[in-house]
This record gives structure tokens, sequence and C-alpha cells, in this order.
């Protein structure tokens, strides 16, 4: 797929958000389609992976983080999922941004807000300069190849979504440099503002990645009431 345009899939039950969605997606020149359940929404995607999922969280009748798991193996390349969220409720953004999505919207949210962050998403899913510059980065037995968004740990690749990668390296071009949640919010997001939960959620899962014993992390390294810093093994 070349250009902007994109095949999005919208999966929510309440038909006039999913039109609100859809519409304003398809004025931004993406093709759309919608699915109001989670079995409508897996067979569509199986028949015709999307490029990108917009997802929401509290899908009735359907078990969200199975579902998740199916979609986000159907989807094109490294995979875009996009929630939509309760608004206010914290513990919402921490269970989206667990089951892997790249994004969280909360309700109730601005069509213009979702485009942006629709866009957003698909820039790092397609592999564009986000972040700049392309070679490999290796620490120890962590290689991980810009260019081709390939990460590999003692010779197994690793599969990240596309802010896990962003984040990851952004951290090892950056080695030993303390960074607060909101500056890697800025610095790794974009969001000049917005929860630092999302921080935490995605250290936690790169940890999970990539550190022999995510407990005792010695790559990801807690700087504790400022933030994070990348140590090398090597």
């Amino acid at each position: 797929m070349t250009g902007k345009s994109a095949r999005i899939l919208v999966v929510d039950d309440d038909p006039m958000v999913a039109e609100v969605v859809a519409r304003y997606l398809e004025r931004e020149g993406h093709l759309v389609e919608c699915a109001d359940d989670g079995a409508e929404a897996l067979n569509r995607a199986l028949a015709d992976p999307p490029d990108l999922l917009v997802l929401d969280l509290a899908l009735s009748g359907t078990d969200v983080l199975q579902l998740c798991g199916k979609l986000r193996g159907s989807v094109r390349g490294q995979g875009a999922l996009i929630m939509l969220t309760a608004l206010g409720e914290e513990i919402d953004r921490v269970v989206g941004l667990e089951t892997g999505a790249d994004d969280y919207v909360t309700r109730p949210f601005s069509p213009r807000e979702l485009a942006l962050r629709v866009q957003a998403v698909l820039r790092r899913a397609r592999g564009a300069p986000v972040p700049a510059g392309t070679g490999v980065l290796v620490d120890g037995d962590l290689v991980v190849d810009v260019g081709t968004h390939e990460v590999r740990l003692a010779g197994k690749e690793i599969g990240l979504t596309a802010r896990e990668f962003d984040l990851l390296v952004h951290l090892l071009r950056n080695p030993r440099q303390v960074f607060s949640r909101s500056a890697l919010l800025d610095q790794v997001w974009g969001w000049s503002f917005g929860d630092s939960s999302t921080v935490t959620v995605h250290v936690r899962r790169l940890r999970e990645k990539i550190e022999a014993d995510p407990a005792e992390p010695r790559r990801i390294v807690t700087v504790w009431g400022v933030g994070y810093r990348y140590e090398p093994v090597t």
C-alpha cells in the first residue's frame, strides 16, 4: 500500500460511534470496514487483513484480551492497534496497553484526535523514519536492525510492537541517559502531554521480552523518582 491511505477495521458494538469513526476516517482517505462483535471482526480480519484496527475495549459479550491476540496476528506487517477506552478509567488504559495496543483514545473523543492518532500509529507501523536513521544497534546478545525493524536476542527473533521498537531504539541510542516518563512521551510518542502509565506499561512489556529476569532488569533500569535509563551489558 502506498500513500497515507490504509485499510482500517473498526470494531465497536455502538453503531453510532462506529459510523462516526468510519465516516471521519474515510474523509481522511482511508478504506474503512466495521464489525460489531468479536466473531465478525475476526472473520473480516482473517479474510482480508487490515492495516490497522480500532477496537473498543468494552466490547460487550467478548473476551477482548483473547480477541486482541487473535486480531493482532492477522494485521499486516508489525501490526497497528488502537484501543477505545472509558474516560477516566486508568485500569482500562493499562489493560489496553497490556494487550499490545500501540495507542489508546478515551471516550468521549474527538474524531480529529482519533484520525491524528491513526496517522501516527500507521507511520510507525509502516517503518517510516521514526526513529530517524538506519543501521544496526548491538548490545551483547541483543541486536536491533533499525532499517528492517528486526530484533534478535541470543539469535532468536523477538516480536515488538511499533511503539515498543521505537522505545527500545531510543534508549539504545542514548545509553546511560536518564529519561523521565514525560520526556519519553514527548520524544518517543510525540505527545506534549499524556498518561505516564503508557510509558510504564511499555517499559514493563519490553523488559518481559529482552530481560533475562524482568523482575531484576539489567538493561532497562529504573531510576527511582526520575524515570528510566538503558544500561549496556557490554
